[in-house]
């Protein structure tokens, strides 16, 4: 059985050892080709560190009164990850109070699905 193997230059040579020396995603195989590359994870944009926290709080809009239940997923000194049942209705500006915290001015920097972004004001 021949099996074929990229070389430095792109050109095909056969390789007669039986196996194949072509990197697969997920075997683990080192890198034989420049033109071969790692895919990056996301860069992450935050500037502080995350800390992953499980935190109750309430989001509460001084406007109407109310007050809607969520956690804090992750929090760092500009801002946070909540978990709530829904996004809708949830305005731009709120204050996050927090248990043993003084209250946090919020302002909404993303949505997805049951997740908001917040940065602290």
């Amino acid at each position: 059985m021949t099996a074929w193997a990229s070389s430095q230059n792109d050109s095909k040579q056969p390789d007669n050892s039986g196996s194949l020396n072509a990197v697969h995603a997920g075997e683990g195989a080192s890198l034989e080709s420049p033109r071969q590359t790692l895919i990056k994870p996301e860069q992450e944009r935050r500037k502080g560190s995350r800390r992953r926290v499980l935190k109750g709080a309430r989001i509460a809009f001084k406007a109407c009164g109310a007050v809607i239940d969520c956690t804090v997923r992750n929090i760092t000194d500009r801002g946070a990850c909540l978990e709530v049942e829904s996004p809708i209705g949830i305005p731009d500006y709120f204050d996050l109070v927090l248990d043993t915290a003084p209250v946090l001015k919020c302002r909404v920097t993303w949505r997805k699905a049951a997740r908001i972004g917040v940065a602290f004001a």
